[in-house]
């Protein structure tokens, strides 16, 4: 079934590393500043520039545990070693009042989104060759070259899965 953007309240916009979903997220921000943008908490670390409850919302991997186990996180994934996932009730609050939202968030949690949601509308961003997002991930200068690997690796399986998204978008 496919889905209309303006009938969805949830948006979930997912893609590999690197294809540029927090420069469209920014966008969004910009020209739609009426859409609700969750803030996903993740064990990693900030990188140069992060603020805590901005980009992200950083912890330990106690507190990470903590919210799992107590239904906190409408989903979650380990990627690249860290754990990531969306808190539940400020996303379940916004929908609730009418309010559009948007989540930014991984495959693994784009699917636990859609079995919780099946309402939710899936936006699957590509980078417009393999190429280019090699260069894109490098040239960010903050991982390591295991991580990018790791992350390429990833990348294979997340792009043989864009026909499980409602629309797919090359950036």
């Amino acid at each position: 079934m496919v889905r209309t953007a303006a009938a969805a309240c949830l948006t979930v916009l997912s893609g590999p590393s690197g294809v540029g979903k927090g420069t469209v997220v920014a966008k969004v921000r910009q020209l739609y500043p009426h859409i609700w943008v969750s803030v996903s908490c993740t064990t990693r670390a900030p990188r140069p520039g992060e603020r805590d409850g901005v980009e992200y919302r950083f912890l330990t991997r106690e507190q990470f545990a903590r919210m799992v186990e107590a239904g906190g996180l409408i989903e979650h994934a380990e990627f690249a070693g860290n754990f990531y996932g969306t808190p539940r009730a400020p996303v379940m609050e916004r929908l609730a009042s009418g309010v559009p939202a948007l989540l930014e968030i991984e495959l693994q949690g784009a699917r636990q989104v859609r079995a919780s949601l099946p309402s939710a509308y899936l936006v699957f961003l590509t980078p417009p060759s393999w190429s280019e997002l090699e260069r894109r991930l490098a040239g960010r200068g903050t991982e390591a070259a295991d991580v990018i690997a790791a992350r390429l690796a990833r990348a294979q399986v997340e792009l043989a899965a864009e026909k499980e998204f409602d629309d797919v978008i090359v950036n």
